[in-house]
């Protein structure tokens, strides 16, 4: 049982890391099933194009999906151009909030399409059909050849026929300084964008942990009484839906008027809905912290937006673990 709860303790501290690293290993997986079962280069004129859909195409929907699947986006959107609210969806200062918001959202969505892109460099499949098509490759190879268009037809075979790289060469030795290995090639730029990706992610999050407006330690706490205000709300949330619908269902059945049953109003709702925007005068550790003590006359709601972090994205995180579906 000690390791068990061990365990889950170790799941619950690492939870993003152990999470974008089961993304990586599902997006990796599918590119290995997609590339055996359903990709097959023409060997043609369409090479190129063909090669470069499976490629970035796959990536694109993984980048769409993940905003799909983002609960922050939907927190984010949600109610934001109501007919009330319609005066403010266009405009700038609200397109910039938004951007600001979204953006470390954009950042953790690219863990999915990056990866995609990545493998698919490493496995040269993609890369190589879409070289191959290519007029650049084209002009670079059979320039000095004396038959250009035999040239063609026979790199837009080379994914189908690694025995055709022999012939080219043997027809003309001059190619030899243009024709390089788009296998070669392919595996390089993959792991290129790997060691990119990898290095801008340690910068970011070094820079990141340094704006931090607060200690280490305060930060822990931070991060516990999230863990506890979501069980409380959520805990909280089910007997007040319970008790309500129970009254509602009561004087339906017995035709009776129903009872006072004090429930929070849409602008409290809305209210604890706004991404958390931090201030240093107000020692508030989430938006419904923030309701209570404005309420209770100790800070204004005022101005807030304007001083939200995105180092602190977190404190909306742990009420949105759930999918934005």
């Amino acid at each position: 049982m000690e390791k068990l709860r061990t365990a889950m303790n170790f799941c619950i501290c690492y939870q993003k890391t152990l999470g974008y690293s089961v993304v990586s290993l599902l997006t990796i997986a599918s590119e290995q099933i997609f590339s055996l079962v359903a990709f097959r280069c023409p060997c043609n004129s369409w090479n190129t194009l063909y090669g470069c859909v499976f490629l970035l195409v796959p990536a694109l929907l993984l980048f769409l999906f993940g905003y799909m699947v983002n609960a922050r986006t939907w927190l984010l959107l949600t109610g934001s151009c109501s007919l009330e609210k319609k005066h403010c969806c266009g405009s700038w200062g609200k397109g910039c909030f938004y951007l600001k918001v979204l953006a470390p959202v954009t950042v953790s969505i690219l863990v999915a399409p990056l990866t995609w892109i990545a493998v698919a460099l490493l496995s040269a499949s993609f890369y190589e059909c879409a070289a191959s098509g290519s007029s650049l490759i084209r002009n670079q190879v059979c320039t000095d050849m004396d038959n250009p268009e035999a040239c063609w037809e026979l790199l837009e075979k080379i994914p189908c026929d690694e025995n055709v790289v022999r012939q080219l060469l043997n027809e003309n030795s001059t190619s030899k300084g243009g024709l390089v290995s788009f296998r070669a090639q392919s595996q390089i730029l993959g792991w290129l964008l790997i060691v990119t990706i990898i290095t801008v992610a340690f910068i970011s999050k070094c820079i990141s942990r340094c704006f931090f407006p607060v200690s280490y330690f305060q930060l822990k706490f931070w991060k516990i009484y999230l863990e506890k205000e979501r069980e409380h709300f959520e805990t909280k949330a089910k007997e007040h839906a319970t008790q309500l619908a129970k009254r509602n269902i009561n004087c339906f059945f017995e035709a009776t008027n129903p009872p006072p049953f004090q429930t929070p109003s849409n602008e409290d709702w809305q209210e604890i809905s706004l991404p958390y925007a931090f201030s240093k005068n107000d020692q508030c550790y989430s938006m419904i912290h923030k309701y209570i003590n404005a309420n209770r006359g100790k800070i204004s709601t005022s101005g807030e937006r304007d001083q939200i972090s995105c180092v602190l994205r977190f404190v909306d995180e742990a009420h949105i673990n759930e999918q934005g579906f």
